[in-house]
């Protein structure tokens, strides 16, 4: 019997783990598919962690998280969580490899994943042109243009991020305004290399048997088509939460969602059902923000231990 079982192994996840052991619970489980430290990985620069004097990167503010949590206890266990389903006053956790555990209490920390925009184009090129990850991507474009679609804060700095090493950088929002705090757009507007092309829908991404080879806007005053000849191109336009392993047999879940499927939970990470707590970008109203999601984490460990008593 698992005092408490974590789902997801991200700055949130790590941290409840490490509250968690720390604060008395003797056996704690982290069910991380991958090796811990969450999507904040692969970030190519962060500058605003607290404590962190020097610009570092995603990989090397997590590299120490995972080794601190398992000096106090903590387990992983490098599978996937396929359902969590409550029985009596615990829980089963079910595994991909069909095991099942019992546990007192239940964590999801799965994060969120990029959504795909849905333009024409998009999933054929995936992959072959067409990435969410300007830190894995990049390199590939070094000296050549490409555009970068999305008008938050992900978008903004990932375009700043390409701007170093691309010849040009086409940021393409539907809007004319941004999502993205002022220092965000502020640091953006400096670069000399972006283009902003706003206030259009991306018609069509085109591309042949070697991959993308530009894309198509139009603009939504005039209704002028212009094509954009990039090999390049990156969507940042939002993210979906991972809560399938909450779903239930009947499509319902394991506990209170919105419309968006983000967990509902309180001031204290519990969500309509006693002892499963939900933290992190999984969560409503996520800041999306490593230095918050560490904080949820915290929060709901030091409430779970309070309900496994």
């Amino acid at each position: 019997m698992l005092d408490l079982a974590i789902i997801g192994g991200g700055p949130a996840g790590l941290t409840a783990g490490l509250y968690a052991t720390r604060g008395g619970l003797n056996n704690v489980t982290m069910f991380e598919m991958g090796m811990p430290g969450g999507q904040i990985t692969t970030s190519s620069e962060i500058e605003n962690y607290p404590g962190q004097i020097e610009v570092v990167t995603g990989m090397a503010l997590m590299e120490d998280w995972p080794e601190q949590c398992k000096r106090f206890g903590l387990k992983h266990e490098m599978n996937e969580v396929s359902q969590v389903t409550k029985n009596g006053n615990t829980f089963n956790i079910k595994t991909a490899d069909g095991k099942i555990q019992e546990a007192k209490s239940v964590l999801l920390a799965t994060g969120s994943v990029p959504r795909r925009a849905g333009i024409p184009g998009e999933n054929k090129l995936f992959g072959r042109g067409v990435s969410t990850c300007a830190t894995c991507d990049g390199f590939f474009y070094k000296g050549k243009e490409v555009a970068v679609i999305g008008g938050g804060d992900t978008a903004l700095e990932e375009a700043v991020y390409l701007s170093k090493m691309c010849s040009k950088v086409y940021l393409i929002h539907r809007r004319d305004t941004y999502r993205a705090a002022p220092s965000t757009i502020e640091h953006m507007k400096k670069a000399e290399n972006i283009e902003e092309v706003t206030n259009v829908t991306v018609e069509e991404i085109l591309g042949d048997n070697m991959g993308v080879t530009g894309l198509i806007v139009k603009s939504k005053e005039s209704g002028e088509l212009k094509q954009f000849d990039v090999p390049g191109v990156f969507v940042f336009v939002g993210r979906d939460v991972l809560n399938d392993s909450f779903k239930q047999d009947d499509g319902s879940f394991l506990c209170d969602v919105n419309k968006q499927g983000e967990i509902i939970v309180d001031i204290g990470m519990r969500t309509s059902t006693p002892g499963v707590y939900a933290a992190g970008d999984v969560r409503i109203e996520a800041a999306k923000q490593v230095v918050c999601a560490a904080g949820d984490g915290s929060t709901a460990a030091i409430n779970i231990i309070e309900y496994v008593g």
